[in-house]
């Protein structure tokens, strides 16, 4: 037998949760092949065996597990099951065997012979049902279907007709309520959103940009872009861009508080926040006041795409000196953004929505966005709050200043 234990994930971290078994008990496993999910107060990560052979389980799901527990074990002298191809291998054609069997229609379950009047590519109903639903005009998908394999019957139709407006599936004047176990990374976020709280000068100050040139610079480059770097054209790299000249014109926003010290940056390592499926997680770019447009937007995806697959590794999620959050992604129009500790600053980012604004004494229909700067007021005064996101508008609002030497604007897309 061989022990599986829980790696070491980061110096500060002593215990993980067990979130998820990937293979079963007594099921053979394949060399390096993920067996389960594992999450700490920052992140989730993957376990996989170390060698072929059949798995047992330990730990189960749920258990809080300490660095170096054993979680599971793998009888490596297991023999491999019959009609399971090692991994270098290529698995026997069974392809037209299973496309007879399929197309002979003795072979298929009685079910699926049976007659079903498709509502959509997606629902199934009774011919009963479907004729009233196409009479009284009700959407399919409010309804909750009672049938074999999900199919919509007829009382299913009359109870959504005798209850309208109430979501499918939804029991009525339910009291029902449920317990879950806070993860590790939602302890982890809530603790640090109220420390913010709690330990900081916190205050927020707004402003607006007008995005046409920015927007306008996209529509007439993005197609040239895409084709060179291999990456869209986002707000994003403005916005990372943007900030990056204004930290470095007002340093203290680019700075945190240690002790009775102020630490200054003349590096922008900018944390992005992204809604993973664990939850938040904010991910750094690193240097990114020397990364190029499409080097940024690379960047961005690479992070977003890891975050989303729960791949992001410790050394990825550490550090940063500023945040920017785009919470316009869900339709926040306005909002206060909490700093991410120990950083003295965060800007969020919101919805475009076209406005009418004043533009040289003419009433002119605009997109616009609001922008927000949270900011520990122990270290940055509102000067030079306020200076920052002014001059963070003026860069976006006038992109042709984000780099000089030849045409501006090309060579900000190095097209």
């Amino acid at each position: 037998m061989i022990d599986i234990k829980v790696p070491t994930v980061g110096e500060s971290i002593n215990e993980v949760t067990l979130v998820k078994w990937l293979k079963k008990e007594g099921q053979y496993v394949e060399r390096d092949e993920v067996i389960a999910e594992l999450e700490s107060e920052k992140a989730t990560f993957e376990v996989n065996a170390e060698k072929a052979g059949t798995l047992k389980t330990i730990g189960k799901e749920g258990d809080t597990l300490k660095i170096g527990d054993v979680v599971a074990q793998i009888d490596e002298t297991a023999t491999r099951p019959e009609g399971q191809a090692a991994p270098s291998e290529k698995p026997a054609e069974k392809a037209p065997a299973a496309q007879s069997a399929t197309s002979n229609g003795a072979a298929q379950p009685a079910a699926a012979q049976a007659p079903v009047t498709a509502i959509s590519n997606d629902i199934k109903a009774t011919p009963v049902a479907a004729a009233i639903i196409t009479d009284k005009k009700v959407d399919a998908g409010s309804i909750k279907p009672s049938g074999t394999g999900g199919k919509i019957l007829k009382n299913d139709v009359l109870e959504a007709l005798a209850h309208p407006g109430r979501a499918a599936g939804k029991e009525l004047f339910t009291r029902n309520a449920r317990r879950e176990k806070m993860s590790n990374l939602r302890k982890t976020v809530s603790r640090r959103l109220v420390e913010a709280k709690n330990t900081t000068a916190m205050l927020t100050t707004f402003n607006e940009v007008d995005m046409s040139p920015i927007m306008a610079l996209r529509a007439k480059y993005k197609d040239k872009f895409k084709e060179k770097h291999g990456v869209n054209l986002g707000f994003m790299s403005f916005f990372t861009k943007a900030t990056c000249y204004a930290l470095q014109e007002w340093p203290a926003v680019n700075a945190y508080i240690d002790g009775e010290e102020l630490v200054y940056h003349d590096y922008c390592d900018i944390s992005i926040a992204v809604s993973a499926p664990k939850g938040l997680v904010v991910p750094v770019i690193r240097n990114a006041e020397s990364l190029s447009m499409a080097d940024i937007e690379k960047k961005v995806v690479e992070l977003a795409t890891k975050a989303r697959d729960n791949k992001l590794s410790m050394e990825e999620m550490q550090g940063g000196t500023f945040t920017i959050t785009n919470g316009g992604v869900f339709g926040s129009l306005m909002s206060t953004p909490i700093i991410n500790i120990p950083q003295s600053a965060i800007l969020g980012m919101h919805k475009i929505e076209e406005r009418a604004v004043v533009v040289n004494g003419q009433i002119v229909v605009r997109p616009m966005m609001y922008l927000a700067v949270s900011y520990d007021h122990r270290i940055i005064d509102g000067r030079e709050s306020v200076s920052f996101l002014v001059r963070v508008k003026e860069l976006l609002e006038n992109p042709d200043q984000l780099l000089f030497g030849k045409d501006p604007l090309k060579a900000l897309l190095e097209l």
